[in-house]
């Protein structure tokens, strides 16, 4: 199964391929833009050409790109909305001129509204979105999250209910993030409660629909509904968790991607890497 980590960005897009390279990525995922700010100039073609370019030089692939922050489409505020759609679309649209399949997006958060509101915006958006053809036929992943706050995505129902108010299916997946799963209240330590997450998503939205993992640990106990990411297995969910999911054979094809702090020269991703292939049970002849 390909492994990889987020990578920066920093002096280009194009960048992160080499960055990638360095600690062994076979996947990876970017921002295409400053993730905290709601303009960025336009991609230049250069950049764009440089980047397809090492996109293929260096066999990384899939590459995924992570939405901005600031993009919340489930928000009330009709100005704070129309400005999210209109960030979303732009994010859209870069990744289709650097030939990005994937868009890994938050679902946002109701902010005090009431989560079937807040899942109806959401859906709205999406809808207005795709059928104005943004993106051309880049899909976005919808991430699952701690549920901090008013945020929608912490329990899978959530993302069924978006699936179900959708009318262009075929652009939406799904990006699981091992820490916000748990942190929301699925476990995934054991062989059980593993078992049993996974039954109950594929029973509302289908693992099929599962196309990317973000590998990260907890430093906050089961259902604690805080995001705080650590190294693999030395946070609250522990080694066995991921033992499970890097040999689980319905996830063999699933990119999964790191998102776990590090230094500058990124040491940290290089261990946790290595961690997670040393995990892997060879197949039987």
């Amino acid at each position: 199964m390909p492994f990889g980590a987020h990578m920066s960005i920093a002096g280009g897009v194009a960048r992160a391929f080499a960055r990638g390279r360095q600690v062994g990525c076979e996947t990876m995922q970017i921002f295409c833009k400053n993730e905290r700010q709601w303009e960025s100039r336009p991609l230049a073609e250069e950049e764009i050409a440089a980047f397809r370019a090492e996109h293929a030089r260096s066999g990384i692939d899939p590459v995924f790109v992570h939405a901005a922050y600031l993009i919340n489409l489930a928000s009330p505020d009709p100005a704070r909305w129309e400005r999210s759609i209109a960030a979303c679309a732009d994010e859209l649209e870069r990744c289709a001129r650097l030939g990005v399949p994937y868009l890994v997006l938050h679902p946002g958060s109701h902010m005090g509204n009431g989560e079937e509101a807040g899942l109806a915006r959401v859906a709205s958006a999406l809808n207005r979105l795709f059928a104005s053809g943004a993106g051309d036929a880049t899909v976005v992943l919808l991430e699952t999250t701690a549920g901090q706050g008013t945020a929608l995505g912490r329990r899978f129902e959530h993302l069924a209910r978006l699936y179900e108010l959708s009318d262009h299916e075929q652009r939406l997946g799904i990006c699981v993030d091992t820490c916000h799963i748990f942190a929301a209240g699925y476990d995934i330590r054991s062989p059980e409660t593993y078992a049993e997450t996974f039954a109950a998503l594929d029973q509302l939205i289908g693992l099929d629909q599962v196309k990317c993992f973000h590998l990260n640990d907890s430093q906050r106990e089961l259902g604690s509904q805080v995001d705080r990411h650590t190294h693999i297995g030395q946070g609250r969910i522990g080694l066995e968790a991921f033992r499970l999911l890097v040999n689980d054979p319905r996830f063999r094809d699933v990119p999964m991607i790191l998102e776990t702090p590090k230094g500058e020269d990124m040491a940290e991703d290089v261990e946790n890497l290595t961690l997670l292939r040393s995990l892997i049970v060879p197949l039987a002849a």
